[in-house]
């Protein structure tokens, strides 16, 4: 269960977005932040919230979070998200035209530069969309401060120039004084700025600048520094956006000594939309591109969004083969790339620090609960493999077990077990405990490489005193040393504290009982969902099919009345008389017909 309160603690003090989540996994919200600390902290924090901030908090139960390296990154990421999942709580935009773009219009010698949301295939060149029309908006007005382009809608001759011409902010072409070239100039330096090339900018505007003042030409030299500390200003770099290509998956890695963390981020028309991450046990001894090339072989198998290009850190051996495959696959040529600087390279890096906190914060999950339990539990080692089963039956009638365990503090669906009765007859819980764990006891001690795999360093009842006896009486059975603790309920069916054999309740944070709870239910839901299979079983075939006058609605009522073939065989006439539909003849016909 997801602990809104310790995942608050584990947040970085880094720009990210974050991603909220209601009980049915749907995104709610998406925000950006400087702080993912501090701004995510302050929604659950009592201070002067609006209504509609109050609505969207009560509904979280859960978030996640992207690290990126600066505010720039987060807000471009941010309207990515929004744009592709629309939560509730976001303004909304209906599509890509209430994007802004800045547009270049190359239809003319003396281009102006401009605003618009919509796109046009008539020659110019759009950069965007902006996530926000704030930051297009500054990024023309700083443009035309600093260059001295028109701005002017319509450039057509004028018996004087403007007043933008006399206050030094145009060249005035509308009158003849700028050459095609010398104007083509700021316009090729305004492209590379737009794109994000401002180290090429700066360097060649450093060189003119050296140069103007060896001239003495102090005062361009003094326009040319402004600029380049304007641009130094806007220059931070977006790696979210700047890849310009429309289809890349990049794909980042790290390790533990008990798992390894692969994160992917997907890139759709040259936008970051989206991420998955994917954890692997016992690989920690393998080299990343082992990993990197079982991975992608696995992920991409059968998988319809095989992009055109994927980027990973290191050049796997199988590298063409894969390519080939893919390539194959998607019917359009597939290339995987390893790159060694720029922004492609800060990108797979950014992959590779988010699943870093991804892991860090799934191992201090581990570790914390592992601790808590050796210290609350007074082990003398970290209780890695714990166990729990359930019994569930109907007046004794379809007895059933079940067995979960959790491993290194998390539960294991896929380890999970099921057991049949076999030597208890009757209702009686604690002897069909019993029979279950000495039946798997028995198992792993005979046969150490089986399904069940090693001891347990651990089993947790569920239930008080009885149940705990009950589990030691199993493993006293083979003189093991094995703790056993009970799991003791409140009236809501949670997990209030643990139990040892003196029948003292043992105090755990709230963080461990939302995980005990999380196992309790698990280990009783997979025991009742074998149960009613069987049930069902013997509901559709029975005994009862083959008397004549017996349909499905009397067989069903039968069932209901007596809860088993077994016992209709023990009831009386008169008995089998009570249930809806059934006469003394049938009654007579029923017994006679089973019991023969």
């Amino acid at each position: 269960m997801f602990d809104i309160e310790e995942e608050l603690k584990k947040l970085p003090s880094k720009p990210g977005v974050y991603i909220m989540h209601d009980k049915d996994d749907k995104i709610i919200y998406v925000g950006k932040a400087i702080s993912l600390r501090n701004r995510v902290r302050q929604y659950f924090r009592k201070n002067n919230k609006t209504e509609r901030i109050k609505r969207m908090v009560s509904l979280i139960d859960h978030f996640e979070y992207i690290v990126v390296d600066n505010e720039a990154e987060a807000l471009i990421l941010e309207c990515n998200l929004i744009k592709k999942h629309r939560p509730k709580f976001n303004v909304l935009l209906k599509d890509d035209k209430t994007y802004p773009y800045i547009k270049i219009d190359k239809r003319t010698d003396y281009p102006n530069i401009y605003i618009t949301r919509r796109l046009v295939n008539d020659g110019s060149k759009y950069f965007g969309p902006y996530a926000n029309p704030g930051a297009a908006k500054e990024m023309v007005d700083f443009i035309k401060q600093k260059y001295k382009i028109r701005q002017c809608k319509n450039l057509k001759e004028r018996a004087r120039p403007c007043l933008n011409f006399h206050i030094n902010k145009c060249l005035a072409p509308c009158m003849g004084n700028v050459d095609k070239e010398e104007y083509s100039k700021q316009i090729n330096e305004i492209e590379d700025l737009l794109e994000g090339k401002t180290d090429k900018i700066i360097k060649q505007l450093k060189i003119e600048m050296e140069e103007a003042s060896k001239d003495f030409k102090f005062e361009k030299a003094a326009e040319l520094r402004d600029r380049i500390q304007a641009i130094d200003r806007v220059s931070t770099k977006q790696k979210v956006s700047n890849i310009s290509e429309n289809s890349i998956d990049v794909i980042g890695i790290a390790k533990s000594e008990l798992e390894v963390c692969i994160e992917i981020f997907f890139v759709r028309g040259s936008k970051m939309i989206g991420r998955e991450h994917y954890f692997y046990h016992e690989l920690g001894d393998m080299e990343d591109r082992e990993i990197l090339s079982g991975f992608i072989k696995q992920y991409y198998m059968d998988n319809p969004n095989i992009p055109r290009k994927i980027m990973i850190r290191e050049e796997i051996e199988d590298k063409e083969t894969i390519e080939n495959w893919l390539s194959t696959e998607l019917g359009k040529k597939v290339e995987l790339q390893s790159p060694k600087k720029g922004g492609k390279l800060r990108f797979v890096e950014m992959a590779e620090r988010n699943a870093k906190v991804t892991l860090e914060n799934k191992e201090k999950d581990k570790s914390e609960v592992l601790m808590e339990l050796k210290k609350v539990l007074e082990l003398e080692k970290l209780p890695r493999k714990i166990e729990t089963y359930d019994i569930s039956n109907i007046s004794g009638e379809f007895m059933v077990a079940a067995m979960c365990v959790m491993q290194d503090g998390v539960i294991k669906k896929n380890l999970s077990r099921r057991f049949k009765i076999k030597t208890v007859y009757g209702q009686d819980d604690p002897k069909c405990m019993e029979e279950v764990i000495t039946r798997r006891l028995k198992h792993s001690l005979e046969n150490p490489n089986g399904g069940f795999g090693d001891l347990p360093d651990a089993i947790f009842a569920d239930g008080g005193i009885t149940q705990i006896h009950a589990t030691q009486n199993a493993i006293n059975k083979y003189n093991l040393d094995i703790p056993v603790f009970g799991m003791v309920k409140n009236d809501k069916h949670q997990t209030r504290a643990l139990m040892n054999d003196k029948r003292e309740e043992l105090e755990i944070s709230e963080n461990l009982k939302n995980l005990i709870t999380r196992f309790q239910d698990t280990v009783h839901d997979t025991a009742i969902t074998y149960h009613r299979k069987l049930r069902d079983k013997e509901v559709r075939k029975s005994e009862l099919d083959e008397i004549q006058g017996i349909g499905e609605v009397k067989k069903m009522a039968l069932l209901k009345e007596f809860g088993s073939v077994e016992k209709v065989k023990k009831a009386s006439i008169e008995e089998l008389m009570n249930v809806k539909g059934i006469t003394e003849k049938l009654a007579r016909e029923i017994l006679e017909k089973l019991n023969n």
